[in-house]
C-alpha cells in the first residue's frame, strides 16, 4: 500500500482509560473494571447514535455529549442527571489531555514514516476537541496538517462517501493503493470499503462482525501488537 490513513479514537490509543478515570472520580459506587467496561461500551454505542443525530442537526452538540452517558447509565440503573452528565463530559475531556499512543502504534508509525509511506488521519468529531487529542498524541511527528482531516472541519462525517472522496482529492490518492485503519466497523470499515479503499479493522474490543455484513474488512486485528505485525514481519 502506498497510502495508510488512520482513525484516531480507540485506534491509536485506548479511549477507555480516560473513561475509567472519569467514572472513578465522579461516582461513589465501587464499580469493578469489568462493570466500567460494560458502561463504556454502552456509552460508545449511544455516542455513535447521538453523534449521527447531532451531525444531521436533530439534536445539539450538548445533547450528544451528555446524552450518551445518560443513556448508558440508564441501561445499568445508575442515577445521573443532565448537570452531572455535563460534569462527566468536562472531566472526560480533561482526562483526554493525558492520553498516550499504544506503544506498538508508535513503533508502527516510525516504521511507515521511514519507509516513505504517505500517511494521513481521518477522524470524526468536533474540530477543537479532535485537534487537542492530535496535539496530545504528538501526531505531527508523522502526519502533516495538510493530511489531517477532521469531520467537523470538512462538513461530512464517516461513513459518508463524501468524506472519503474529499480526502482522495486532497491527497491525490489511488484508492486501490490506499488502506484505512479504524476500530469502528460501521463508520470505518464500511466507509472505507464503499469508497474502494482497503480496510483493516482494529477490533481490539473484540466485537462481532455484524450478521449478513455486505462489506468485510480486508484484515482484522485484535491488538496494537497484531496491527504492528501486519506491517513488520
Amino acid at each position: 500500500m502506498d497510502t495508510i490513513i488512520f482513525d484516531v479514537d480507540d485506534t491509536l490509543y485506548d479511549q477507555a482509560q480516560s473513561f475509567h478515570k472519569t467514572v472513578r472520580k465522579l461516582f461513589e459506587e465501587p464499580f469493578t473494571d469489568k462493570e466500567i467496561d460494560f458502561l463504556y461500551k454502552a456509552s460508545r454505542k449511544y455516542s455513535e447514535i447521538l453523534f449521527d443525530k447531532s451531525e444531521n442537526g436533530e439534536i445539539s452538540q450538548f445533547e450528544w455529549q451528555t446524552g450518551r452517558i445518560i443513556a448508558a447509565c440508564k441501561d445499568f440503573n445508575i442515577p445521573i442527571d443532565t448537570e452531572k452528565a455535563a460534569i462527566f463530559h468536562e472531566t472526560y475531556v480533561a482526562e483526554q489531555n493525558n492520553i498516550t499512543l499504544f506503544p506498538e502504534v508508535e513503533e508502527l508509525l516510525n516504521v511507515l514514516y521511514k519507509e516513505g509511506k504517505q500517511l494521513g488521519i481521518l477522524t470524526n468529531g468536533e474540530e477543537k476537541h479532535q485537534k487537542m487529542k492530535i496535539k496530545q498524541l504528538c501526531l505531527s511527528r508523522w502526519f502533516s496538517a495538510e493530511k489531517t482531516f477532521i469531520s467537523g472541519t470538512i462538513g461530512h462525517a464517516k461513513p459518508k462517501r463524501e468524506v472519503f472522496d474529499y480526502i482522495e482529492e486532497k491527497m491525490n490518492l489511488d484508492s486501490s493503493e490506499t488502506v484505512y485503519i479504524g476500530d469502528n466497523f460501521e463508520k470505518d470499515i464500511i466507509g472505507a470499503k464503499q469508497a474502494g479503499w482497503q480496510a483493516i479493522w482494529m477490533n481490539h474490543r473484540k466485537k462481532d462482525l455484524p450478521e449478513n455484513a455486505f462489506y468485510k474488512p480486508d484484515k482484522e486485528v485484535h491488538s496494537a501488537k497484531e496491527l504492528l505485525n501486519l506491517f513488520v514481519k
